[in-house]
């Protein structure tokens, strides 16, 4: 499944670029996501909590960094992640690639989804309906993490003066909620074949 998806920060594509290689910033950013750990400078782990109406999902994910290149600003992250009572997985291939555009930058994303297992049949349904919404919340993260100082370990040169508190991390967001999120999409997915039916 291909989810395409984009929008626009304010700010220019280098800063863009800074905060997207900067993955224990961007993970938060995804709803319902937390960093677990960080394993390296191209490997992490992560939790993601979902809900879909009365179901709760909790996935343990490995985020991989796969390709980043700062000439064209494309990056390539993968995810393979499973759900904690062995309801299913997913994987992931996300690539964002970062284009000029009107004094800020535009961020272009192609997500190819695979779900397996019983979680398939939870949320394929869904996906495409609430990845607009759900995309939106993470360009709205991401904006405010290009807005905060940026972070700094050391003394201000020259004037002994402390340097400027780091940035904050993100507040977590908030699981993905089915009901909130994609009621809508949640009843076109169970009455579609209902509706098919009809001549």
């Amino acid at each position: 499944m291909k989810i395409e998806n984009s929008f626009e920060v304010d700010a220019p594509p280098e800063a863009a670029w800074a905060l997207l290689m900067d993955v224990p910033r961007v993970i938060p950013c995804m709803p319902g996501a937390t960093l677990a750990e960080t394993v390296d400078d191209d490997h992490w782990k992560a939790k993601l909590a979902v809900k879909l109406g009365p179901i709760s999902l909790n996935f343990d994910a490995d985020v991989s960094r796969e390709a980043a290149d700062p000439g064209s600003r494309v990056a390539t992250l993968s995810t393979n992640a499973r759900e904690s009572r062995g309801r299913g997985s997913a994987t992931a291939t996300i690539e964002s690639t970062l284009v000029e555009q009107n004094g800020g930058t535009r961020v272009d994303i192609v997500t190819d989804l695979t779900l397996t297992g019983p979680v398939a049949q939870y949320g394929r349904g869904m996906v495409q309906s609430v990845a607009g919404q759900l995309t939106q919340q993470f360009a709205t993260c991401l904006q405010k993490q290009l807005a905060a100082p940026a972070p700094a370990a050391e003394v201000a040169a020259g004037n002994g003066a402390a340097a400027p508190a780091a940035a904050a991390a993100p507040e977590p967001a908030k699981p993905v909620s089915g009901l909130r999120l994609g009621f809508r999409a949640f009843l076109d997915m169970i009455t579609s074949p209902f509706r098919r039916k009809k001549p």
